[in-house]
């Protein structure tokens, strides 16, 4: 819903009222909506790579490099921003996953990225903190 809004009613909005109409359908949305949390709970399709009692990794349904894997918190954290000081081992185990499975893809040894998009204007359309991994071919700037 809030991709819904993004993109379809955000562009067309004067500047002061971005900002409230994305927080209005924020408000509205919980983790029961969450696309992450279902794929977490078994709720949703996807394709796993790798689970344990802390993340989830599943390959993007709309890839944007040959690999390209999502991995995720099992505990629902809408973004940074929300991270506390407690997440701290969390996080570090995000990117331990990350490199365990570009070894496990192929890809480390060639090299990958790694991206977190933090807020509408950082380009995050799920509000659950997740990391892309990519690769798989030559990485390019990104210019937008």
């Amino acid at each position: 819903m809030i991709s819904f809004a993004r993109r379809h009613l955000v562009p067309y909005l004067p500047p002061i009222l971005k900002d409230f109409i994305l927080a209005l359908f924020r408000a509205y949305y919980n983790m029961s909506d969450c696309v992450f949390c279902k794929i977490v709970n078994n709720d949703a399709k996807a394709t796993i790579l790798y689970r344990d009692e802390q993340v989830t990794a599943f390959r993007d349904l709309h890839p944007a490099a040959p690999t390209h894997i999502l991995i995720v918190p099992n505990k629902h954290i809408e973004s940074v921003n929300h991270l506390q000081p407690e997440d701290e081992a969390l996080v570090g185990h995000l990117f331990t996953v990350a490199g365990q499975l570009a070894v496990q893809e192929g890809i480390a040894q060639n090299g990958y990225r790694l991206i977190t998009n933090t807020g509408t204007d950082g380009g995050q359309t799920v509000f659950h903190l997740h990391m892309h991994l990519l690769g798989g071919g030559r990485m390019t700037h990104i210019t937008k």
